[in-house]
Protein backbone atom coordinates (compact mmCIF):
# COMPACT_ATOMS: atom_id res chain seq x y z
CA UNK A 1 0.00 0.00 0.00
CA UNK A 2 2.75 2.34 -0.02
CA UNK A 3 3.89 4.59 -2.82
CA UNK A 4 6.88 3.53 -4.34
CA UNK A 5 9.70 5.82 -6.26
CA UNK A 6 12.35 3.56 -8.54
CA UNK A 7 15.11 5.46 -10.55
CA UNK A 8 17.51 4.03 -12.76
CA UNK A 9 21.13 5.72 -12.44
CA UNK A 10 24.70 4.96 -13.41
CA UNK A 11 27.98 6.87 -12.20
CA UNK A 12 28.83 7.69 -15.77
CA UNK A 13 25.60 9.30 -16.45
CA UNK A 14 25.79 13.14 -15.63
CA UNK A 15 22.13 13.59 -15.64
CA UNK A 16 21.46 10.91 -13.00
CA UNK A 17 24.18 11.88 -10.50
CA UNK A 18 22.29 15.53 -10.72
CA UNK A 19 19.40 14.46 -9.98
CA UNK A 20 20.03 11.87 -6.99
CA UNK A 21 20.34 14.96 -4.32
CA UNK A 22 16.91 15.91 -5.23
CA UNK A 23 15.33 12.48 -4.92
CA UNK A 24 17.48 12.15 -1.45
CA UNK A 25 15.49 15.11 -0.31
CA UNK A 26 12.35 14.12 -1.81
CA UNK A 27 12.77 10.41 -0.08
CA UNK A 28 13.73 12.44 3.43
CA UNK A 29 10.69 14.88 3.11
CA UNK A 30 8.10 12.09 2.29
CA UNK A 31 8.96 8.88 3.95
CA UNK A 32 6.86 9.39 6.68
CA UNK A 33 4.02 10.05 4.45
CA UNK A 34 4.38 6.36 3.16
CA UNK A 35 6.70 6.91 0.26
CA UNK A 36 9.66 4.45 -0.24
CA UNK A 37 12.62 4.89 -2.99
CA UNK A 38 15.01 2.67 -4.41
CA UNK A 39 17.74 3.49 -7.04
CA UNK A 40 18.73 1.07 -9.32
CA UNK A 41 22.06 1.58 -10.64
CA UNK A 42 22.93 0.20 -14.05
CA UNK A 43 26.54 0.20 -13.15
CA UNK A 44 29.45 -2.08 -12.12
CA UNK A 45 29.17 -2.87 -8.09
CA UNK A 46 32.60 -1.19 -7.51
CA UNK A 47 31.73 2.06 -8.85
CA UNK A 48 28.65 2.59 -7.42
CA UNK A 49 30.43 1.52 -4.07
CA UNK A 50 32.79 4.02 -4.73
CA UNK A 51 30.01 6.72 -5.29
CA UNK A 52 28.41 6.09 -2.27
CA UNK A 53 31.08 6.61 -0.01
CA UNK A 54 31.81 10.25 -1.21
CA UNK A 55 27.38 10.85 -1.99
CA UNK A 56 26.09 8.57 0.84
CA UNK A 57 22.25 8.28 -0.22
CA UNK A 58 19.37 8.01 2.36
CA UNK A 59 17.32 5.67 0.17
CA UNK A 60 18.65 2.24 -0.80
CA UNK A 61 20.37 0.97 -3.78
CA UNK A 62 20.25 -2.08 -5.74
CA UNK A 63 22.35 -3.24 -8.12
CA UNK A 64 21.00 -4.00 -12.16
CA UNK A 65 24.21 -4.31 -14.17
CA UNK A 66 24.38 -3.96 -17.99
CA UNK A 67 20.65 -5.08 -17.48
CA UNK A 68 20.34 -4.86 -21.19
CA UNK A 69 16.28 -5.41 -21.93
CA UNK A 70 15.77 -6.27 -18.80
CA UNK A 71 13.66 -4.48 -15.75
CA UNK A 72 13.95 -1.31 -17.41
CA UNK A 73 12.67 -2.64 -20.35
CA UNK A 74 10.24 -4.23 -18.20
CA UNK A 75 9.03 -1.34 -17.05
CA UNK A 76 8.61 0.82 -19.79
CA UNK A 77 11.86 2.60 -20.71
CA UNK A 78 12.87 -0.04 -24.09
CA UNK A 79 15.78 2.48 -25.47
CA UNK A 80 17.15 1.77 -21.65
CA UNK A 81 18.52 5.69 -21.96
CA UNK A 82 19.02 6.83 -17.99
CA UNK A 83 17.72 8.49 -15.84
CA UNK A 84 14.70 7.05 -15.98
CA UNK A 85 11.96 6.95 -12.85
CA UNK A 86 9.32 5.36 -12.29
CA UNK A 87 6.02 6.42 -9.66
CA UNK A 88 4.02 3.50 -8.82
CA UNK A 89 0.82 4.40 -6.51
CA UNK A 90 -0.12 2.78 -3.54
CA UNK A 91 -2.37 0.50 -5.77
CA UNK A 92 1.20 -1.22 -7.10
CA UNK A 93 0.39 0.34 -10.61
CA UNK A 94 3.00 2.53 -12.68
CA UNK A 95 1.28 5.88 -11.98
CA UNK A 96 4.26 8.12 -13.75
CA UNK A 97 6.90 7.51 -15.99
CA UNK A 98 10.46 10.11 -16.58
CA UNK A 99 12.67 9.48 -19.17
CA UNK A 100 15.38 12.03 -18.36
CA UNK A 101 16.34 14.02 -15.21
CA UNK A 102 13.60 15.06 -12.86
CA UNK A 103 13.16 18.24 -11.91
CA UNK A 104 11.49 19.81 -8.23
CA UNK A 105 8.41 20.25 -10.42
CA UNK A 106 8.29 16.41 -10.97
CA UNK A 107 8.31 15.11 -7.54
CA UNK A 108 6.03 17.79 -6.41
CA UNK A 109 3.48 16.19 -8.49
CA UNK A 110 4.39 12.49 -7.95
CA UNK A 111 4.56 13.69 -4.28
CA UNK A 112 0.22 14.14 -4.67
CA UNK A 113 -0.02 10.70 -5.53
CA UNK A 114 -2.26 8.36 -4.00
Amino acid sequence: GKRLLINFWATWCPPCIEELPLINAFYREHQAHGWQVIGLAVDRVAAVQGFLKKTPLDFSIGMLGADTDGLGHRLGNPSGSLPYSIALGGDGLVAQRKLGRLRTEDLDAWARLK
